[in-house]
């Protein structure tokens, strides 16, 4: 893998090139003092992967992220002094398309600190990228046991990988909070910044954002989002569960299993919606929902950072319709208003 570091203090672009030659079948691709030189080196050589610092002269890494996934865009990881201190910015980075996060490594009179953890991050990204057209096949879905208590809500199912912070604000922010119905969302996101990213939701949307409890019950004007690496599903009863399996999906929480969980076991009608992700995660489920009676959408290419996860669901008949991310939330008012005055 080819791996582009960007940071404008020479001590941890050192530390950076360090950490990618120590493992074999990395390499690196080039080395940028600020975001400007990044975007430049990045439409001149586009690497696998680029390991982002925020804070930079000239541009910034948010900018920098952005212009790179609208003319070159490759994977990128955010990596930065402090990742829970400016949790703000890496969400701003993550709408525009950034994977992931993780604390630069630190070189010093100890030897490198932190290297690990980078390196666990770049061997689950490269897993992902070395597979785009998809790492797994889910069992088709049993025989539909509809959820047991009729007074639940309409469900708004809403998932995302690449760029999905940025989706999801613009949709979540948008929805009238008069809107009789309860929003279960799976962000492709590390455990660690699942908090992080709830609180950023809750500032920029009128909503009230949680993370899932174990065994939690979704309700109506409430938004509830995954909490951890686990996959979430429904149960016959009508409650959300975390569950390890399948162990080997890279996509973590897999969005095909929400999707396939909520097809066998949820409401017979509701609003489920692919956005902006790289990879296939999302489209089988979707599918299942849309032969249940589920009116499903799928984001378009001009508004997705990554057109991967909505393209394959458009692609293989799983969207009713496909949808610029403006025009999602007023669909999906419109759909639960319709289906709650039939």
């Amino acid at each position: 893998m080819r791996i582009g570091i960007v940071n404008d203090v020479a001590l941890a672009r050192e530390a950076l090139r360090r950490v990618v030659e120590s493992r074999q079948g990395l390499e690196v691709a080039w080395l940028a003092r600020d975001g400007a030189e990044a975007v430049m080196l990045a439409r001149k050589d586009s690497p696998d992967l680029i390991l982002m610092d925020l804070f930079m002269p000239r541009m910034d890494g948010v900018e920098a992220t952005r212009q790179i996934m609208a003319t070159r865009p490759c994977a990128i990881l955010v990596v930065t002094a402090t990742v829970t201190g400016h949790i703000h910015k890496v969400y701003e980075a993550m709408g525009h398309g950034a994977l992931d996060a993780v604390d630069t490594p630190s070189l010093g009179s100890a030897g490198l600190q932190g290297a690990p953890a980078l390196l666990a991050k770049i061997e689950t990204i490269g897993k992902l990228i070395g597979n785009p057209s998809g790492l797994h096949v889910l069992p088709a879905a049993g025989h539909p046991s509809p959820i047991a208590c009729d007074e639940a809500p309409p469900l708004i199912l809403l998932g995302a990988s690449t760029g999905g912070p940025g989706a999801l604000k613009q949709i979540v922010g948008s929805l009238p909070r008069d809107l009789e119905a309860g929003i279960v969302v799976v962000q492709h996101v590390d455990a660690a910044f699942a908090d992080g990213l709830a609180s950023w939701l809750k500032e920029q949307c009128r909503w009230p954002i949680e993370l899932i409890g174990e065994g939690q019950m979704p309700v109506s004007g409430k938004v509830l989002l995954t909490a951890t690496n686990d996959h979430l599903i429904l149960d016959e009863d009508g409650r959300l569960h975390y569950v390890a399996e399948p162990a080997k999906l890279w996509y973590r929480p897999s969005v095909d299993v929400l999707f396939s969980s909520v097809a066998s076991h949820g409401p017979a009608w509701g609003v489920a919606v692919l956005l902006t992700g790289m990879g296939r995660d999302g489209a089988q489920g979707l599918l299942r929902l849309r032969q249940r009676g589920w009116h499903t959408i799928a984001q378009d290419e001009q508004t997705s950072v990554v057109w991967g996860m909505p393209r394959a669901a458009a692609e293989c008949g799983a969207a009713v319709e496909v949808l610029s991310v403006h025009k999602i939330a007023s669909a999906i008012t419109e759909q639960i208003r319709t289906m709650k005055g039939r």
